[in-house]
């Protein structure tokens, strides 16, 4: 029986695929396949409902350019609203038709002879497409931590990538793993509930200060009635952002202040949250703000204050059936342990499935051995009719503006393929050099490079030192997706 056949094939449901879809229809694909392991759609914010969880940018932001909400409830949605809104998205464009759920991805490779993407599923089952569209996101693939003695923990394990939400946290003895965007977000929500929750920190974090409101009905019926409001509200979140985003991480050599002003912020929260000096001074990172990921809360700080919540920050030695066993030998008593771990970013999402290009390259393999790159952060030489949404140097601090101009990416290439008359695409290798020492070039001016990052474990940093945000505004970045040459692409 000859495998199933599809113009396109897309692996991932999340906002990324389901842009991805949206702009292929537009351009008149018809034969589509959208593939996810989970059993539903929305990416993270189908997989992660812990509580607490929310937004870290205005939602206004976060959100589609094309197909704004005119009924987030605050000013920082909560997960649930984001989860809906990939729901509702995915009707209005009529791409939920294409899904097909519990289907995880094996492995894909190229057939040069048939000039089409073999992909291999779980199950056994193999597909073939013309145009393979990888958009496994960022954040995909959970990090367990790799600690003596976590697989004979007698209690309950519960990573924040599979919450449990019928699990009582009630008089509980909790401890939990962790503190970056998750844990900030989890810490306040737990301590709600738990007889004693200790707090194993690796890693300090910068909190700053959260300006969150609801947003009132009026307002939201308004926006929906007179959409150029909505239009002028994002704007003003979006400026704001921006110009955030360009001067503290982008241009730190000219704005190093800002993030010192940053600092000295979350110094004064943490002074008016913690009374304590010495639990202060282990609240206090040692490394600059927008080394890690921006963190927001006006509860992370106030919850240490609280008698029944501890701080254990020495590390841990090892894990007993019963217990936590911490480097300075100390033992806590728990029955529940949490994993706010994050995600293990370079060695399994980068790329989160095995991909063997042309001539037998393993993009994995490739990548880990000649650096992270992809031409415009979409495009990899050796790896014909393939777009690695999320790649290394396509990564934004806002996903929506990294998943739109890469649908602008899209657009140009794929008009002029259909335009054409082509059956493949490839990028040359000129163009991915030039591009990549581009990029790395503009990295010399951020807060990665010229702050002070050495301690702050960021997963910014890929194994070998180097971080691959795309160093340009959202505004450049969006101009050369509409307008790079496409003679540095292959067309045949």
């Amino acid at each position: 029986m000859s495998p199933e056949r599809f113009e396109a094939v897309i692996v991932g449901a999340g906002f990324g695929g389901i842009g991805a879809a949206i702009e292929l229809k537009k351009l008149g694909y018809k034969n589509l396949l959208i593939v996810d392991r989970e059993n539903d759609l929305g990416g993270t914010w189908h997989v992660n409902h812990y509580p607490g969880l929310a937004c870290d940018i205005p939602s206004s932001t976060y959100s589609y350019w094309f197909e704004p909400n005119p009924d987030w409830s605050r000013l920082y949605a909560p997960g649930g609203e984001i989860k809906r809104y990939a729901q509702d998205v995915a009707e209005k464009y009529d791409v939920r038709r294409y899904m097909r759920f519990n289907t995880a991805v094996d492995s894909v490779r190229w057939d040069e002879d048939a000039r089409l993407w073999e992909v291999a599923l779980a199950g056994g089952e193999t597909l073939t497409s013309r145009l393979l569209i990888t958009a496994t996101g960022v954040l995909s693939q959970p990090r367990t931590p790799d600690i003596p003695g976590i697989d004979q923990f007698a209690g309950r394990i519960i990573h924040t990538t599979a919450w449990d939400d019928d699990y009582s946290f009630e008089g509980r003895r909790v401890g939990i793993i962790g503190t970056g965007a998750t844990a900030v977000q989890l810490i306040p929500e737990l301590a709600k509930q738990a007889a004693e929750l200790t707090v194993y920190q690796r890693t300090p974090i910068h909190v700053v200060p959260k300006t969150d409101f609801p947003i009132p009905k009026v307002m939201r019926r308004l926006f929906a009635r007179v959409p150029r409001l909505q239009r002028a509200f994002r704007m003003l979140t979006d400026g704001m952002y921006e110009i955030s985003f360009v001067a503290s991480v982008l241009r730190y050599h000219q704005f190093w202040w800002l993030n010192w002003s940053a600092a000295q912020s979350s110094k004064m929260l943490r002074f008016t949250s913690v009374r304590d000096k010495e639990l202060r001074r282990k609240l206090t990172p040692d490394y600059d703000v927008g080394c890690k990921r921006p963190t927001f809360s006006n509860s992370y700080y106030r919850t240490f204050a609280k008698p029944h919540v501890h701080l254990q920050s020495t590390g841990i030695e090892r894990i007993e059936p019963d217990g936590v066993v911490a480097s300075d030998g100390t033992t806590t008593e728990i029955d529940t342990l949490v994993l706010a771990t994050g995600f293990d970013l370079w060695e399994s999402n980068f790329p989160a499935i095995e991909i063997i290009g042309r001539d037998g390259r393993n993009l994995g393999k490739w990548w880990r051995n000649c650096g992270f790159q992809a031409y415009q952060g979409v495009s990899i030489p050796y790896f014909p009719n393939l777009l690695n949404l999320a790649s290394p140097y396509a990564v934004s601090l806002n996903f929506f503006d990294m998943m739109e101009y890469q649908m602008r990416h899209m657009n140009r290439l794929l008009g002029e393929v259909r335009r054409l008359n082509a059956t493949t695409f490839e990028v040359t290798e000129d163009a991915n050099e030039r591009f990549c020492s581009r990029l790395s070039r503009l990295q010399r001016n951020t807060v990665f490079h010229r702050g002070d990052c050495a301690n702050s474990r960021s997963y910014y940093f890929s194994p070998d030192g180097q971080t691959y945000l795309r160093a340009t505004s959202t505004r450049t970045t969006v101009s050369e997706q509409t307008s790079f040459p496409l003679t540095d692409y292959a067309i045949s």
